[in-house]
């Protein structure tokens, strides 16, 4: 037999789905993997009860159910301020992975250049290698994770098919400034380029930060493509409901690709997730606050614990850092963490290009009792070493 494609070589096993294995083997109290541990509003799971029983049992329409792709167009254009149309700018997918995926692999070429900012959601690496496009890492600069323009002008003018920003971005909690965007977009417009957004966290920006919507920037829609979720703004991450937004012509290309790899998701589902979209502002508002919660039980346990952090502006991450603790690398802390303290995280070199190994990130996306549980073990980290 012949050997396995090369491709998978470029790529390391995923450092979150090793994390959660480890979480399970050990009992450890999951801050690894980017899910809650609470339901979803009781409203979308009697929805998706009511789906089941009135029969939305067969095949929807693989781009996605008319109703749930309007519901998704109306939501995104009351908070965007564009005129989104459901059956022209809207493809659904499964989850936000999906959507990715089928953007770049409807946009690149083998040998392209798709520009990635470090630190990085770890898929995007994933995907491109597996479509034999070349990854340019463009390095944020810490601790705010500001863009550096002359780094990002000089690989662009190199050549480049596209751009990811992930805003708010995973795993370094970032929120992108209007200024920077609008730097993005004049490099867009300048050098003829394509910008993704990954925008799944877009409901969960801390004030006094916001989230602007990369598209609705003047001239910006036919440049740019967003790639989403519900997963996280409805704590409905195992129902695999993401979007792709895009202007009718990329659309119809999606759609293409998405129809010959996954078709299409499932059907009961899909017509739930409409209850959720259908949600008042105040919904919005709600999320946050419970978020900023979580975020300040977390944050106090790591001031107490004499834990170093980064705050995150936005999503529900904390990168942390454990240059202090003597531990060889982060991989090697993660692994004592879960075992000795019983909490998981995820090493942080497995979301950067550099060589960074004194980081990790924790998910804060849990109930207040895990996480003054949690909070309860990281105090006895020092007095374990």
């Amino acid at each position: 037999m012949d050997s396995l494609s090369s491709r998978l070589a470029r790529f390391p096993e995923s450092a979150i789905s090793e994390m959660n294995a480890l979480a399970a083997q050990t009992q450890a109290i999951n801050l690894a993997s980017g899910f809650p541990d609470f339901d979803p509003p009781q409203e979308i799971i009697e929805a998706a009860v009511q789906a089941l029983r009135k029969g939305y049992n067969q095949y929807a329409h693989p781009a996605g159910s008319l109703n749930l792709r309007q519901a998704i167009a109306a939501k995104q254009s009351h908070f965007s301020g564009l005129l989104l149309d459901g059956e022209s700018n809207v493809t659904v997918t499964c989850g936000g992975t999906e959507a990715m995926l089928t953007v770049l692999a409807a946009l690149i070429n083998p040998g392209d250049r798709v520009l990635v900012f470090s630190p990085f959601y770890e898929n995007y690496l994933a995907d491109i290698h597996l479509l034999d496009g070349i990854p340019v890492f463009i390095p944020l600069r810490p601790p705010d994770f500001q863009i550096d323009p002359a780094v990002l002008t000089q690989e662009v003018q190199k050549g480049a098919k596209a751009l990811i920003v992930c805003n708010p971005a995973n795993p370094s909690g970032k929120v992108f400034s209007k200024t920077e965007l609008q730097f993005i977009a004049d490099l867009a417009q300048t050098y003829d380029f394509y910008v993704i957004t990954d925008e799944v966290y877009e409901h969960i920006v801390f004030p006094p930060h916001r989230h602007y919507y990369f598209s609705a920037l003047p001239g910006m829609f036919e440049h740019s493509i967003t790639c989403s979720s519900l997963s996280k703004t409805y704590s409905i991450t195992g129902w695999r409901i993401g979007y792709i937004i895009a202007d009718q012509k990329l659309t119809l290309s999606f759609r293409k690709v998405h129809d010959y790899t996954t078709l299409g998701t499932a059907a009961p589902l899909q017509e739930a997730a409409v209850v959720g979209l259908n949600f008042p502002d105040q919904y919005y508002q709600t999320l946050l606050n419970y978020y900023i919660e979580m975020r300040d039980i977390f944050l106090s346990y790591l001031d107490q614990a004499g834990l170093n952090y980064i705050p995150p502006q936005g999503a529900y991450f904390a990168l942390v850092d454990i240059s202090e603790l003597g531990f060889a690398d982060d991989w090697a802390f993660c692994r004592w963490l879960a075992r000795e303290i019983g909490v998981a995280a995820v090493p942080g070199s497995s979301f950067f290009y550099e060589p960074v190994q004194h980081l990790v990130r924790f998910n804060f996306a849990k109930s207040p009792a895990t996480m003054h549980e949690a909070g309860q073990r990281l105090l006895r980290i020092r007095e374990k070493i």
